[in-house]
Order: structure tokens, then C-alpha cells, then sequence
């Protein structure tokens, strides 16, 4: 059987989680337009007759600006040296240059491809373009084209990624889909719901975290907090008389019971907590 760690790397919306959710067939990673979305790594497996694959979907590559970055950025390096096969992704219609610079810096100690994403939103001539861009760059062993949009692409990028990997064993169960916990991922798609509702810094100075996660008879009960840092930015998810956070609550517990395919009852509280992104006691309370 071969196996291996095949780990995403690129800028802030190169198109990583869609990827990743696209190569598993299960929504893992939380999905946003907004910039920034992924603060974890993310661990999926796919599992087959021939092959144990462990994708990672890395948060976007950025200059850091506080801690929270810092801790976003050393996920990355961890993936850095432990991939087997590096994704370097890149989305078509970007400036191409900005990608060549960040990888040209990347510590690789693995083969790396380069993937040009979202080559269905854009003329085949632009697709080309950009393959050229990256062919012959010293990083880049292959480069290829994929879109989410075509299942195709998926069976191809599987074939071609299993065929490069050694002989190994498995590193996982073959019924497992991720080695993070459920209530990790109810806490991420409570956070993308804030992504979806809220605008400006709301998303950016927010985080959640999961307090309680009992798996009763007839359904699981859930208690977050929702994290951010000031007093104003409190009241706008409560909305008023509490509009803004039944909407939020509603939106998540609905996203948390398709995840886990079971009824949920899900309360949220809104904590305020300064400047908690440059808090190092906060940050490892908060699993960063």
C-alpha cells in the first residue's frame, strides 16, 4: 500500500480547504471568501483498497503581525518537514509573482507541485499562462491545473499523488477521516458562521472555543464561547435584543448536525477578552 503526508501550502485564498474538502469528499475545513479563514492545520485522510493519504491544509503564508500569526505561521513549518509531497497551490487569476516569491523562500524538504487552482473560472489560455509561469522553477517538480468544479480533475490529482508516493504503512485507522476531535470541528463551523454573518474585524478578532461537548441519548449538547476583544464588538454579535447571536446559533447548530449527523442543542455565550491574539496564556488556552 503506499501512503504518505501530502501537505497544501499558498497565499490566503488559494483555494487550500476548498481543496482539500473537494480531494475527501467531506467538508473538513471551513470555507470562506474572506481572507485568512484557516487558523489551524487540518489533517484529512482518505483511505482506499491502495493507498492511505493524509492531506493538510495549512493556514495562508503572510507576514506575521501578532502572536496568533506567529503560531499560524509555525503550523505551517511543522508541515514544512513532515510532508512527504508538498501542494503548492495558487489561484489562476492572482498575481503570480507574489506566489513565485513566497515559494522561491519556503524551506522544501519534499517534491513539490505546483497547482494552479480555479482553472475553470478563467479562458484555457490564462491556465496556460500560468502552467508556464511555474514550469522550470526550481521548486516546482510538476505543475497542474484543478478545479473543485470538475470531478475529473479529482480522480486524476488522486491517481497521480498515490502513484508518487513509497510503499508504506498506515498511519491511521482506515475508518478515519481526520485525527481531530468532533468538537474541534463544531467550534470551526461555529467560527465560519462568523465569518459568513459578521463583516470588517469581527471575523479577524474573534475565535471559539468549545467549553462543553456531551453526547446525550437523544442528541449532543454543545457550549461555546465565542472570544473577541472589545466590548463593542460584543454587542454586534448579540445584535439586538440578541437578534444577531439566535442567527448565528441557528446557522451553526444546523451546519455542526449535518457535520455530525445528529440533532444538537448549541449555546453560545460572546466573552470579551483584550488583545487575546497577543496573549500566549490565551493562545494555548484556546488550542493554538
Amino acid at each position: 500500500m503506499r501512503s504518505g503526508f501530502i501537505n497544501f501550502f499558498g497565499r490566503p485564498n488559494a483555494g487550500k480547504s476548498t481543496l482539500l474538502n473537494f480531494l475527501l469528499g467531506e467538508k473538513l475545513a471551513i470555507v470562506s471568501p474572506k481572507v485568512q479563514t484557516t487558523r489551524h492545520r487540518i489533517k484529512g485522510i482518505l483511505t482506499t483498497a491502495d493507498y492511505q493519504l493524509v492531506f493538510s491544509d495549512t493556514p495562508g503564508i503572510i507576514d506575521p503581525k501578532y502572536s496568533l500569526h506567529k503560531r499560524m505561521m509555525e503550523a505551517v513549518r511543522t508541515a514544512l518537514e513532515d510532508a512527504d509531497l508538498a501542494l503548492l497551490l495558487v489561484d489562476v487569476a492572482s498575481d503570480l509573482s507574489e506566489s513565485d516569491s513566497i515559494f522561491s523562500q519556503l524551506k522544501l524538504t519534499a517534491p513539490a507541485w505546483v497547482l494552479v487552482t480555479q482553472s475553470d473560472k478563467v479562458k484555457a489560455a490564462d491556465v496556460e499562462k500560468a502552467i508556464q509561469f511555474f514550469q522550470g522553477k526550481s521548486y516546482a517538480q510538476k505543475v497542474l491545473s484543478v478545479s473543485a468544479q470538475r470531478k475529473s480533475d479529482k480522480d486524476v490529482l488522486l491517481r497521480e499523488i498515490a502513484a508518487a508516493l513509497p510503499e508504506g504503512p498506515l498511519y491511521f485507522p482506515a475508518d478515519e477521516i481526520s485525527d481531530a476531535q468532533t468538537r474541534f470541528f463544531a467550534s470551526e463551523l461555529i467560527r465560519e458562521k462568523i465569518f459568513e454573518l459578521t463583516s470588517e474585524e469581527i471575523p479577524y478578532h474573534t475565535t471559539v472555543m468549545v467549553r462543553e461537548f456531551q453526547e446525550k441519548t437523544t442528541l449532543t449538547k454543545i457550549v461555546a464561547d465565542i472570544i473577541v476583544h472589545r466590548e463593542s464588538q460584543k454587542a454586534i454579535l448579540l445584535g439586538e435584543r440578541g437578534a444577531m447571536i439566535k442567527k448565528l446559533g441557528t446557522a451553526a447548530r444546523e451546519s455542526i448536525e449535518e457535520f455530525i449527523a445528529r440533532k444538537v442543542f448549541l449555546e453560545l455565550f460572546v466573552k470579551v477578552r483584550p488583545k487575546w491574539r497577543e496573549s500566549e496564556l490565551f493562545l494555548d488556552e484556546y488550542g493554538y
